[in-house]
């Protein structure tokens, strides 16, 4: 379990945490059995899947092309709720709640990224519902957070100015459960601990979020305003 992780315990209320540990959460830097060039961003009015059941927040079991599968939804993360032996997590319940209102029983699109499927054999996908991505409007919303796991990005600059609009307005999450005088100013992309202790790169998930002065974790090595942007 990476160090950043438990720090972030300081930066939220009860058991909601931005990091779930639980094998549901995505594995960065894991190479998948199956790759796939990223598709075109879908054309509204084309559906390619039914959404059969809500897992939770952020995974869903849908009949794609006459198969079944488990999706997790690309580059957010949700709150915990269905975790074997892990506490249910602040805002978990209105996540999947708010997933199982919008999309259960619904036709949409899957997109794929760079990679197909993760560790724990889902598919990895972008939901659109209708012209709405709807990984977008969880972190809109405030019902998850933004965790990118390269190589799957294609959307990652738009999930992070949700997330800045979210975070501003203290929605869900940003309200509920997270203390954001923990979350250093000078990342406001993500939700970082001040030190102590100092923090590398390989210490946290996030990649090429935004950079402010004072970078006093010095995640900015080449003074270009994006942090850990190589590793």
């Amino acid at each position: 379990m990476r160090a950043v992780r438990a720090l972030l315990v300081l930066a939220v209320v009860g058991a909601c945490t931005p990091e779930p540990t639980s094998p549901a959460s995505p594995v960065a830097g894991t190479t998948s059995p199956t790759g796939l060039t990223p598709m075109p961003t879908p054309r509204a009015g084309r559906t390619n899947a039914l959404v059969e059941r809500v897992v939770d927040g952020d995974t869903v079991e849908v009949s794609f092309r006459g198969r079944a599968l488990t999706a997790r939804l690309i580059g957010i993360d949700t709150p915990e709720s269905v975790a074997p032996g892990e506490p249910v997590q602040c805002f978990a319940v209105e996540a999947a709640e708010y997933t199982t209102e919008r999309l259960e029983g619904e036709l949409v699109r899957l997109e794929f990224d760079r990679e197909r499927i993760d560790p724990f054999g889902r598919t990895l996908a972008y939901v659109w519902l209708g012209e709405e991505l709807f990984n977008e409007t969880l972190v809109r919303e405030g019902y998850a957070f933004v965790a990118t796991f390269p190589p799957n990005v294609k959307h990652v600059d738009r999930f992070r100015a949700a997330q800045r609009l979210a975070r501003s307005e203290e929605r869900g999450v940003w309200g509920e459960c997270v203390n954001l005088g923990a979350c250093d100013p000078a990342y406001p992309d993500v939700c970082i601990p001040p030190p102590p202790p100092d923090l590398e790169c390989a210490d946290v998930d996030e990649r090429r979020f935004t950079v402010l002065a004072p970078d006093r974790h010095r995640f900015d090595g080449d003074g270009n305003g994006v942090g850990c942007e190589m590793v």
